[in-house]
């Protein structure tokens, strides 16, 4: 509507125009080498326009015929980049679709029709890949290198063949390469910190997932979950170095980390009580046992204390009973050392509190002991075992 509104406008006001001028009196004389032209204005107005017109004319026809070969071979280029693309991408789906053949046909096509070496040699090694041609692959990953604009796929697949082959040394290598090239991509750096663990390089594999997590390749929660383990793998190492403040000191700050880490305050229990300071390994433990009561600081608890009295550490376990007194491991400890003591009564009370959910194979255990102590019943106590030994094989603890 618009349009035809516009035409409609266009035509009166060329109309207007022509009849303005064929009213307008005046003679226009032209004379040239004994040539004389006498005409109105309007007619002489209308000449010009006209002769403009046919010039401009000739001037875009001569300039299409002279540009044709060069616009014909700028059409057959284009066909040839879309066709190359269409073949480019449909190769990649290809991949994506497990289908080697497909892929590999794809994959010439595109090499015969693109000129973009790191496109096209990236189908090339993934379709080689593919096919299971790990030295093609590599010969082309390897090729990627020497194209700036690839050398960062290069790296990566070469690194992705090492992990493969199982040279973490070699992908170790490759991952630093690619971490100089990329410093914060985020997977680069979940990999790098994954092989510098597997070389034992604890203490940067830290400092990567220090960066890691500065640019949000891993969340502020995982990341410190992450740091509590890489700290109890330094302490490990530590201890198995002989280095008992080292590895006391890493578990120290995993447990700062990870509150709730059995692992680390566990070790540092007995690594207290190595160097003597039982007591502060008790008191460790009974404000651990507040929220992650376990066997493993049971028995820990248990070896802080040297004395001999069986009466005594039964005193000791209902301390730490106190600090806990509805969860099952704490009747379970207490349960426990009451045996040892012979107290029979006092370990069936406790055991007798444990709802059904609760009774472990290692409870079921202490039943036996408890059937077969008290009151000789063999019966009774094969009964548990059997229990037990089922539940085992169930998958229970």
């Amino acid at each position: 509507m618009t349009r035809g509104l516009l035409l409609l406008i266009k035509v009166l006001v060329l109309a207007g125009a022509a009849f303005w001028l064929a009213e307008q009196p005046g003679q226009v004389t032209l004379e040239w080498q004994g040539w004389r032209l006498d005409t109105t204005v309007g007619i002489f107005l209308l000449a010009t326009v006209l002769f403009g017109l046919s010039l401009a004319f000739l001037i875009w026809l001569f300039r299409s015929v002279w540009g044709a070969p060069k616009a014909y071979s700028r059409f057959r280029s284009q066909s040839r980049r879309e066709r190359g693309y269409r073949a480019l991408t449909q190769g990649l789906v290809a991949v994506a679709a497990g289908d080697k053949y497909e892929a590999a046909r794809q994959s010439r096509r595109a090499n015969a029709l693109l000129n973009d070496p790191p496109l096209t040699m990236l189908l090339s090694a993934q379709s080689a890949q593919l096919a299971g041609d790990d030295k093609a692959a590599t010969d082309y990953f390897k090729s990627m290198l020497d194209q700036p604009d690839a050398a960062f796929l290069g790296v990566r697949g070469l690194m992705m063949q090492a992990i493969k082959s199982g040279d973490k040394a070699e992908a170790l290598r490759l991952a630093k390469k690619a971490n100089e090239l990329r410093p914060d991509t985020p997977w680069v750096l979940k990999e790098l910190m994954e092989l510098q663990l597997a070389a034992g390089d604890v203490d940067n594999a830290i400092a990567t997932l220090d960066r890691a997590v500065k640019v949000k390749a891993i969340s502020a929660e995982q990341g410190t979950k992450r740091k509590a383990d890489l700290l109890m793998a330094k302490s490990r190492q530590a201890r198995e170095e002989h280095d008992a403040d080292r590895a006391l000191k890493f578990a120290g700050q995993a447990q700062k980390l990870d509150p709730q880490s059995v692992e680390a305050i566990t070790i540092q229990a007995r690594l207290l009580i190595q160097q003597g300071k039982s007591r502060k390994a008790e008191r460790l433990i009974e404000e651990a046992w507040k929220t992650v009561p376990c066997a493993a600081l049971a028995n820990a608890y248990r070896d802080a204390s040297t004395e001999t009295d069986m009466l005594y550490q039964v005193k000791r376990f209902e301390g730490l009973l106190a600090q806990n007194p509805d969860h099952a491991e704490s009747h379970i400890a207490l349960a426990r050392i009451s045996l040892d003591a012979k107290l029979w009564g006092e370990a069936r009370s406790h055991l007798k509190k444990l709802d059904d959910s609760d009774v472990t194979p290692r409870v079921c255990r202490m039943m036996a002991e408890l059937e077969e102590a008290e009151h000789g019943d063999l019966d009774a106590a094969r009964r548990w075992l059997e229990r037990a030994s089922a539940d085992e094989q169930n998958g229970e603890i």
